[in-house]
C-alpha cells in the first residue's frame, strides 16, 4: 500500500480489526519510510460496476461518491455517519448481487432515494432536488404534495 503522506510504496500493517457491520476490514498502517499513520479499509467486491448516465456516459461505481452524496443531503439532521455507510452498504451489496455489471444512474438514485426516505425526509426531499432537477420552489411543493404523501402512505 502507498503511503498517501510521502508516497513510499512500502508500508506495514499494525493492526486489523473488522467493522462494527462486519462489511470491512479496516487495517491500521504505517509507512516504513516516514514513520506516518494511516487507515485503510478493505471490503469484498463481488464484481466491477459500472453506472451509466442518463447521457450514455459510462463510469466506473463510486461507493465513496454515493456516501458523499448522501452524507450532503443529511448535513445538519441528525443521521449519524454509520447509518449513512450502512445504507451505502446495502445498496453496494443489492447492485452488486443484482448480477449486472452495467447499472443506470435511475436505478442507483431511486436506491438512495427509497433508504433516504425511511431514514429522514428532509434529507429525502434535499436528494431528490438534485437528483430530479428541480428548477424553483413549484417544483419542491408539487414533489412534497405528490411523492412524500404517497410514499407515506405505502409506508
Amino acid at each position: 500500500m502507498k503511503c498517501p503522506f510521502c508516497g513510499h510504496e512500502d508500508t506495514q500493517v499494525k493492526d486489523s480489526r473488522p467493522t462494527e457491520d462486519n462489511s470491512a476490514i479496516r487495517r491500521r498502517r504505517m509507512c516504513l519510510n516516514c514513520g506516518a499513520r494511516f487507515t485503510t479499509f478493505e471490503r469484498v467486491q463481488l464484481r466491477e460496476l459500472t453506472v451509466v448516465k442518463k447521457n450514455g456516459q459510462r463510469e466506473p461505481f463510486d461507493r465513496d461518491k454515493l456516501i458523499r452524496s448522501m452524507q450532503v443531503a443529511c448535513r445538519k439532521r441528525n443521521v449519524e455517519l454509520d447509518r449513512i455507510e450502512r445504507i451505502a452498504n446495502s445498496i453496494v451489496r443489492r447492485l452488486e448481487s443484482s448480477g449486472e455489471s452495467e447499472v443506470p444512474v435511475s436505478t442507483v438514485g431511486e436506491m438512495v432515494m427509497d433508504s433516504l426516505l425511511q431514514l429522514d425526509q428532509v434529507a429525502y426531499v434535499r436528494f431528490a432536488s438534485v437528483y430530479k432537477n428541480f428548477r424553483e420552489a413549484k417544483d419542491f411543493t408539487d414533489f412534497v404534495r405528490r411523492d412524500v404523501s404517497r410514499l407515506e402512505d405505502e409506508l
